[in-house]
Protein backbone atom coordinates (compact mmCIF):
# COMPACT_ATOMS: atom_id res chain seq x y z
CA UNK A 1 0.00 0.00 0.00
CA UNK A 2 2.79 2.26 1.04
CA UNK A 3 5.11 1.50 -1.94
CA UNK A 4 2.13 2.39 -4.37
CA UNK A 5 1.39 5.91 -2.69
CA UNK A 6 5.54 6.56 -3.15
CA UNK A 7 5.25 5.74 -6.65
CA UNK A 8 2.12 7.43 -7.12
CA UNK A 9 3.56 10.80 -5.45
CA UNK A 10 1.21 14.29 -5.50
CA UNK A 11 1.33 16.64 -7.53
CA UNK A 12 2.28 20.25 -5.98
CA UNK A 13 2.33 23.73 -8.00
CA UNK A 14 5.92 25.32 -8.10
CA UNK A 15 4.39 28.71 -9.19
CA UNK A 16 1.95 28.60 -5.89
CA UNK A 17 5.05 28.02 -3.77
CA UNK A 18 7.11 30.26 -5.53
CA UNK A 19 4.35 33.17 -5.16
CA UNK A 20 3.50 32.59 -1.25
CA UNK A 21 7.55 32.96 -1.23
CA UNK A 22 7.10 36.90 -2.51
CA UNK A 23 4.49 37.24 -0.19
CA UNK A 24 5.97 36.06 3.23
CA UNK A 25 8.99 38.19 2.26
CA UNK A 26 6.56 41.20 2.78
CA UNK A 27 5.16 40.02 5.62
CA UNK A 28 8.39 39.09 7.36
CA UNK A 29 10.36 42.47 6.50
CA UNK A 30 6.92 44.37 7.83
CA UNK A 31 7.67 42.41 10.73
CA UNK A 32 11.55 43.17 10.53
CA UNK A 33 10.42 47.17 10.75
CA UNK A 34 8.31 46.81 13.56
CA UNK A 35 10.56 44.70 15.47
CA UNK A 36 13.25 47.69 14.84
CA UNK A 37 10.80 50.48 15.89
CA UNK A 38 9.75 48.51 19.27
CA UNK A 39 13.39 48.06 20.54
CA UNK A 40 14.31 51.41 19.04
CA UNK A 41 17.41 49.68 17.23
CA UNK A 42 18.48 47.69 14.20
CA UNK A 43 19.59 43.84 15.43
CA UNK A 44 19.69 40.71 14.12
CA UNK A 45 16.39 38.97 14.71
CA UNK A 46 18.12 35.32 14.00
CA UNK A 47 20.64 35.76 16.64
CA UNK A 48 19.29 34.99 20.15
CA UNK A 49 22.29 36.91 21.96
CA UNK A 50 21.32 40.05 20.37
CA UNK A 51 17.88 39.18 21.16
CA UNK A 52 18.77 38.51 24.76
CA UNK A 53 20.76 41.57 24.64
CA UNK A 54 17.96 43.61 23.75
CA UNK A 55 15.46 42.07 25.58
CA UNK A 56 16.89 41.97 29.04
CA UNK A 57 19.33 44.50 29.34
CA UNK A 58 17.93 47.43 26.85
CA UNK A 59 14.28 46.92 27.11
CA UNK A 60 14.86 45.10 30.72
CA UNK A 61 12.27 43.03 30.99
CA UNK A 62 11.79 40.68 33.96
CA UNK A 63 14.59 37.92 34.27
CA UNK A 64 12.96 35.75 36.09
CA UNK A 65 11.69 34.98 32.59
CA UNK A 66 14.67 33.60 31.40
CA UNK A 67 18.14 31.30 31.90
CA UNK A 68 21.29 32.97 31.52
CA UNK A 69 23.83 30.83 29.49
CA UNK A 70 27.51 31.26 28.61
CA UNK A 71 26.37 32.47 25.32
CA UNK A 72 23.68 35.02 26.70
CA UNK A 73 19.86 35.11 27.87
CA UNK A 74 17.62 32.71 26.72
CA UNK A 75 15.05 33.13 24.21
CA UNK A 76 13.77 29.77 23.87
CA UNK A 77 10.33 29.37 22.47
CA UNK A 78 8.67 28.73 26.07
CA UNK A 79 10.81 31.53 27.43
CA UNK A 80 9.02 33.94 24.20
CA UNK A 81 5.45 32.36 24.87
CA UNK A 82 5.77 33.90 28.71
CA UNK A 83 6.71 37.23 28.04
CA UNK A 84 4.54 37.58 25.00
CA UNK A 85 1.50 39.09 26.87
CA UNK A 86 3.60 41.89 28.16
CA UNK A 87 5.83 42.64 25.50
CA UNK A 88 4.43 43.37 22.50
CA UNK A 89 7.73 42.85 20.54
CA UNK A 90 7.88 39.40 21.98
CA UNK A 91 4.43 38.81 20.17
CA UNK A 92 5.73 39.81 17.25
CA UNK A 93 9.27 38.39 17.23
CA UNK A 94 7.19 35.14 17.78
CA UNK A 95 5.46 35.13 14.62
CA UNK A 96 8.27 36.29 12.91
CA UNK A 97 10.11 33.07 13.78
CA UNK A 98 7.08 31.20 12.77
CA UNK A 99 6.82 32.61 9.76
CA UNK A 100 10.52 32.55 9.24
CA UNK A 101 10.66 28.66 9.67
CA UNK A 102 7.62 27.88 7.68
CA UNK A 103 9.18 29.77 4.35
CA UNK A 104 12.63 27.94 4.42
CA UNK A 105 11.44 24.68 5.59
CA UNK A 106 8.04 24.52 3.57
CA UNK A 107 7.74 27.09 1.03
CA UNK A 108 11.37 27.12 -0.25
CA UNK A 109 12.05 23.66 1.15
CA UNK A 110 9.58 21.89 -0.94
CA UNK A 111 10.16 23.30 -3.86
CA UNK A 112 13.42 21.34 -4.26
CA UNK A 113 11.69 18.22 -3.44
CA UNK A 114 9.34 18.57 -6.84
CA UNK A 115 9.97 16.25 -9.80
CA UNK A 116 10.74 16.05 -13.32
CA UNK A 117 6.50 15.02 -13.05
CA UNK A 118 5.71 17.67 -11.46
CA UNK A 119 5.41 15.48 -8.18
CA UNK A 120 6.90 14.59 -4.90
CA UNK A 121 7.15 11.07 -3.97
CA UNK A 122 7.63 11.16 -0.08
CA UNK A 123 8.90 8.18 1.43
CA UNK A 124 7.07 6.53 4.15
CA UNK A 125 8.76 4.82 7.70
CA UNK A 126 7.19 2.35 9.68
CA UNK A 127 9.56 1.89 12.30
CA UNK A 128 10.36 5.32 12.79
CA UNK A 129 8.50 6.08 15.57
CA UNK A 130 8.31 3.50 18.96
CA UNK A 131 4.60 4.31 19.07
CA UNK A 132 3.81 2.42 15.30
CA UNK A 133 2.84 5.76 13.64
CA UNK A 134 3.76 6.20 10.20
CA UNK A 135 6.43 8.89 9.59
CA UNK A 136 7.02 10.55 6.46
CA UNK A 137 10.85 10.89 5.25
CA UNK A 138 12.12 13.14 1.89
CA UNK A 139 10.37 15.44 2.63
CA UNK A 140 8.33 15.22 5.90
CA UNK A 141 4.90 15.72 4.25
CA UNK A 142 3.32 15.04 8.20
CA UNK A 143 5.04 18.07 9.79
CA UNK A 144 3.60 21.29 7.97
CA UNK A 145 2.46 23.13 10.36
CA UNK A 146 -1.21 24.09 10.45
CA UNK A 147 -1.61 26.18 13.24
CA UNK A 148 -1.11 29.33 11.43
CA UNK A 149 -2.33 30.35 8.16
CA UNK A 150 0.77 30.92 6.70
CA UNK A 151 1.25 27.00 7.21
CA UNK A 152 -1.95 26.00 6.34
CA UNK A 153 -2.17 27.90 2.94
CA UNK A 154 1.10 25.35 2.07
CA UNK A 155 -1.69 22.98 0.96
CA UNK A 156 -3.05 24.99 -1.69
CA UNK A 157 0.01 24.24 -3.55
CA UNK A 158 -1.17 20.10 -3.67
CA UNK A 159 -3.63 20.01 -6.11
CA UNK A 160 -5.06 16.39 -8.12
CA UNK A 161 -3.00 15.66 -11.46
CA UNK A 162 -5.89 15.23 -13.56
CA UNK A 163 -8.11 18.27 -14.60
CA UNK A 164 -11.74 16.47 -13.92
CA UNK A 165 -10.44 14.94 -10.32
CA UNK A 166 -10.60 15.90 -6.93
CA UNK A 167 -8.39 16.13 -3.54
CA UNK A 168 -10.77 13.72 -0.79
CA UNK A 169 -9.75 13.84 2.61
CA UNK A 170 -10.79 11.33 5.25
CA UNK A 171 -10.16 11.84 8.91
CA UNK A 172 -10.51 10.10 11.60
CA UNK A 173 -12.48 11.98 14.36
CA UNK A 174 -10.68 11.88 18.26
CA UNK A 175 -9.69 8.64 17.48
CA UNK A 176 -6.98 8.13 20.33
CA UNK A 177 -9.94 9.60 22.75
CA UNK A 178 -12.37 6.79 21.27
CA UNK A 179 -9.27 4.00 21.68
CA UNK A 180 -9.19 5.43 25.37
CA UNK A 181 -12.89 4.78 26.13
CA UNK A 182 -12.50 0.96 24.89
CA UNK A 183 -9.37 0.12 26.38
CA UNK A 184 -10.75 1.98 30.01
CA UNK A 185 -14.14 0.90 29.92
CA UNK A 186 -15.18 4.12 31.38
CA UNK A 187 -18.90 4.71 31.06
CA UNK A 188 -19.06 8.08 31.16
CA UNK A 189 -16.57 8.20 27.89
CA UNK A 190 -18.49 5.49 26.58
CA UNK A 191 -21.74 7.19 26.98
CA UNK A 192 -20.54 10.37 25.52
CA UNK A 193 -19.48 9.04 22.11
CA UNK A 194 -22.04 6.12 21.87
CA UNK A 195 -24.67 9.64 21.90
CA UNK A 196 -22.57 11.45 19.41
CA UNK A 197 -21.55 14.12 22.01
CA UNK A 198 -19.03 16.71 21.92
CA UNK A 199 -16.61 15.09 23.64
CA UNK A 200 -14.55 18.06 24.92
CA UNK A 201 -18.11 19.61 25.83
CA UNK A 202 -19.68 17.27 27.65
CA UNK A 203 -16.07 16.75 29.72
CA UNK A 204 -16.44 20.36 30.40
CA UNK A 205 -19.64 19.80 31.91
CA UNK A 206 -18.34 17.43 34.05
CA UNK A 207 -15.43 19.18 35.13
CA UNK A 208 -16.62 22.14 35.72
CA UNK A 209 -20.05 21.59 36.86
CA UNK A 210 -22.04 22.92 34.00
CA UNK A 211 -25.45 21.76 33.62
CA UNK A 212 -26.14 22.42 29.99
CA UNK A 213 -24.14 22.14 26.63
CA UNK A 214 -25.34 25.51 25.72
CA UNK A 215 -23.94 27.02 29.05
CA UNK A 216 -20.30 25.90 28.07
CA UNK A 217 -18.39 28.92 27.04
CA UNK A 218 -15.60 28.22 23.67
CA UNK A 219 -13.18 29.33 26.68
CA UNK A 220 -14.81 26.23 28.96
CA UNK A 221 -14.45 24.10 26.15
CA UNK A 222 -11.22 24.80 25.13
CA UNK A 223 -9.77 24.16 28.75
CA UNK A 224 -11.52 21.14 28.68
CA UNK A 225 -9.95 19.98 25.32
CA UNK A 226 -6.51 20.53 26.94
CA UNK A 227 -7.25 18.26 29.93
CA UNK A 228 -8.77 15.47 27.48
CA UNK A 229 -5.65 15.23 25.26
CA UNK A 230 -3.36 15.89 28.38
CA UNK A 231 -4.53 13.10 30.04
CA UNK A 232 -3.76 11.17 27.44
CA UNK A 233 -0.37 12.11 27.64
CA UNK A 234 0.12 12.01 31.36
CA UNK A 235 0.17 15.23 31.65
CA UNK A 236 1.15 16.89 35.07
CA UNK A 237 0.03 19.87 36.76
CA UNK A 238 2.83 22.30 36.18
CA UNK A 239 2.37 21.12 32.04
CA UNK A 240 -1.32 22.30 32.07
CA UNK A 241 -0.59 24.84 34.38
CA UNK A 242 1.87 25.98 31.76
CA UNK A 243 -0.56 25.42 28.23
CA UNK A 244 -3.68 26.77 29.97
CA UNK A 245 -1.90 30.09 31.22
CA UNK A 246 -3.56 29.25 34.77
CA UNK A 247 -1.84 28.33 38.20
CA UNK A 248 -0.38 25.21 39.33
CA UNK A 249 -3.17 24.60 42.28
CA UNK A 250 -6.20 25.40 39.65
CA UNK A 251 -4.45 22.34 36.79
CA UNK A 252 -4.18 20.27 40.05
CA UNK A 253 -7.70 20.88 40.41
CA UNK A 254 -9.16 20.26 37.19
CA UNK A 255 -6.93 16.86 37.20
CA UNK A 256 -8.42 15.84 40.14
CA UNK A 257 -11.93 16.37 39.03
CA UNK A 258 -11.38 15.01 35.66
CA UNK A 259 -10.48 11.64 37.72
CA UNK A 260 -13.78 11.89 39.74
CA UNK A 261 -15.54 12.20 37.25
CA UNK A 262 -13.95 9.57 34.79
CA UNK A 263 -13.02 6.84 37.26
CA UNK A 264 -12.18 3.99 34.41
CA UNK A 265 -9.53 6.22 32.75
CA UNK A 266 -7.65 6.20 36.67
CA UNK A 267 -8.00 2.71 36.92
CA UNK A 268 -6.39 1.99 33.40
CA UNK A 269 -3.91 4.25 34.05
CA UNK A 270 -2.66 2.64 37.10
CA UNK A 271 -3.42 -0.71 36.04
CA UNK A 272 -1.13 -0.36 33.06
CA UNK A 273 1.53 0.77 34.63
CA UNK A 274 1.09 -1.98 37.28
CA UNK A 275 1.29 -4.60 34.06
CA UNK A 276 4.28 -2.98 32.59
CA UNK A 277 6.18 -2.58 36.13
CA UNK A 278 5.37 -6.78 36.18
CA UNK A 279 6.41 -7.41 32.06
CA UNK A 280 8.47 -4.62 30.86
CA UNK A 281 6.09 -3.91 28.14
CA UNK A 282 2.74 -2.69 27.04
CA UNK A 283 0.70 -3.79 24.33
CA UNK A 284 -1.58 -2.27 21.63
CA UNK A 285 -5.27 -3.95 21.03
CA UNK A 286 -3.62 -5.73 18.22
CA UNK A 287 -0.89 -7.17 20.38
CA UNK A 288 1.98 -5.09 19.18
CA UNK A 289 4.36 -4.80 22.11
CA UNK A 290 6.56 -1.92 22.88
CA UNK A 291 9.37 -2.14 25.84
CA UNK A 292 9.34 -0.13 29.08
CA UNK A 293 13.26 -1.10 30.09
CA UNK A 294 13.12 2.12 32.55
CA UNK A 295 9.83 1.45 34.24
CA UNK A 296 11.05 0.35 37.29
CA UNK A 297 14.02 3.20 37.19
CA UNK A 298 14.95 4.54 40.65
CA UNK A 299 15.34 7.75 39.05
CA UNK A 300 11.48 9.76 39.76
CA UNK A 301 12.13 11.22 36.66
CA UNK A 302 12.92 8.83 34.10
CA UNK A 303 10.50 6.04 35.65
CA UNK A 304 7.86 9.30 35.53
CA UNK A 305 8.58 9.12 31.71
CA UNK A 306 8.32 5.87 31.23
CA UNK A 307 5.41 5.44 32.98
CA UNK A 308 3.24 8.29 30.71
CA UNK A 309 4.85 6.37 28.19
CA UNK A 310 3.24 3.18 29.20
CA UNK A 311 0.29 4.69 29.69
CA UNK A 312 0.13 6.36 26.27
CA UNK A 313 1.54 3.67 24.14
CA UNK A 314 -1.48 1.52 24.12
CA UNK A 315 -3.69 4.39 22.96
CA UNK A 316 -1.92 5.90 20.38
CA UNK A 317 -0.36 2.72 19.03
CA UNK A 318 -4.05 1.09 18.85
CA UNK A 319 -5.16 4.28 17.00
CA UNK A 320 -2.14 3.71 14.69
CA UNK A 321 -2.63 0.22 14.16
CA UNK A 322 -6.70 0.99 13.21
CA UNK A 323 -5.39 3.37 10.31
CA UNK A 324 -3.01 1.04 8.95
CA UNK A 325 -5.66 -1.58 8.65
CA UNK A 326 -8.50 1.08 7.22
CA UNK A 327 -5.58 1.84 4.77
CA UNK A 328 -5.15 -1.94 3.94
CA UNK A 329 -9.04 -2.72 3.67
CA UNK A 330 -9.32 0.68 1.39
CA UNK A 331 -6.81 -0.23 -1.23
CA UNK A 332 -8.28 -3.94 -1.51
CA UNK A 333 -11.80 -2.08 -2.15
CA UNK A 334 -10.61 0.33 -4.70
CA UNK A 335 -8.75 -2.51 -6.33
CA UNK A 336 -11.52 -4.62 -6.31
CA UNK A 337 -14.22 -1.91 -7.51
CA UNK A 338 -11.36 -1.36 -10.47
CA UNK A 339 -11.80 2.41 -9.66
CA UNK A 340 -9.40 5.27 -10.71
CA UNK A 341 -9.43 6.98 -7.41
CA UNK A 342 -5.83 6.54 -5.64
CA UNK A 343 -4.55 6.44 -1.85
CA UNK A 344 -2.01 9.45 -2.55
CA UNK A 345 -1.08 10.45 1.83
CA UNK A 346 -1.40 9.75 5.29
CA UNK A 347 -0.71 12.46 7.64
CA UNK A 348 -1.48 11.66 11.13
CA UNK A 349 -5.04 10.03 11.10
CA UNK A 350 -5.95 11.51 8.16
CA UNK A 351 -5.85 10.00 4.39
CA UNK A 352 -5.78 11.92 1.25
CA UNK A 353 -6.81 10.15 -2.11
CA UNK A 354 -7.62 11.78 -5.47
CA UNK A 355 -10.85 10.65 -7.05
CA UNK A 356 -12.26 11.55 -10.22
CA UNK A 357 -15.09 13.69 -10.40
CA UNK A 358 -17.23 10.72 -11.47
CA UNK A 359 -16.16 8.40 -8.74
CA UNK A 360 -16.81 10.83 -5.96
CA UNK A 361 -20.24 10.12 -4.87
CA UNK A 362 -19.27 6.30 -4.33
CA UNK A 363 -15.82 6.52 -2.92
CA UNK A 364 -17.02 8.97 -0.16
CA UNK A 365 -19.31 6.41 0.73
CA UNK A 366 -16.63 3.63 0.47
CA UNK A 367 -13.87 5.64 2.58
CA UNK A 368 -15.83 6.33 5.18
CA UNK A 369 -17.73 2.63 5.64
CA UNK A 370 -14.08 1.35 5.52
CA UNK A 371 -12.42 3.51 7.98
CA UNK A 372 -15.48 3.47 10.50
CA UNK A 373 -15.62 -0.58 10.25
CA UNK A 374 -12.00 -1.39 10.49
CA UNK A 375 -12.48 -2.51 14.20
CA UNK A 376 -15.41 -2.68 16.48
CA UNK A 377 -14.70 -0.70 19.71
CA UNK A 378 -16.75 -0.03 22.35
CA UNK A 379 -17.62 3.28 20.78
CA UNK A 380 -18.24 4.12 17.50
CA UNK A 381 -15.31 5.14 14.98
CA UNK A 382 -16.20 8.43 13.22
CA UNK A 383 -14.19 9.90 9.68
CA UNK A 384 -14.70 12.97 8.86
CA UNK A 385 -14.69 14.00 4.85
CA UNK A 386 -14.42 17.09 2.71
CA UNK A 387 -13.07 17.41 -1.01
CA UNK A 388 -11.58 19.84 -3.24
CA UNK A 389 -9.41 21.01 -5.62
CA UNK A 390 -6.78 21.64 -3.64
CA UNK A 391 -5.62 20.00 -0.13
CA UNK A 392 -6.03 23.24 1.29
CA UNK A 393 -10.06 23.22 0.29
CA UNK A 394 -9.98 19.01 1.00
CA UNK A 395 -9.26 19.78 4.98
Amino acid sequence: VLAKMEIAGIKVERQTLEDMQVENEVVLERLTQEIYELAGEEFNINSPKQLGVILFEKLELPLEYTKKTKTGYSTAVDVLERLAPIAPIVSKILEYRQIAKIQSTYVIGLQDWILEDGKIHTRYVQDLTQTGRLSSVDPNLQNIPVRLEQGRLIRKAFVPEEENSVLLSSDYSQIELRVLAHISGDEHLIDAFKHGADIHTSTAMRVFNIEKPEDVTPNDRRNAKAVNFGVVYGISDFGLSNNLGISRKEAKAYIETYFERYPGIKDYMERVVREARDKGYVETLFKRRREIPDINSRNFNVRGFAERTAINSPIQGSAADILKIAMIHLDQALERGAYKTKMLLQVHDEIVLQVPSGELAAIKELVKETMESAIELAVPLEADENEGKTWYEAK
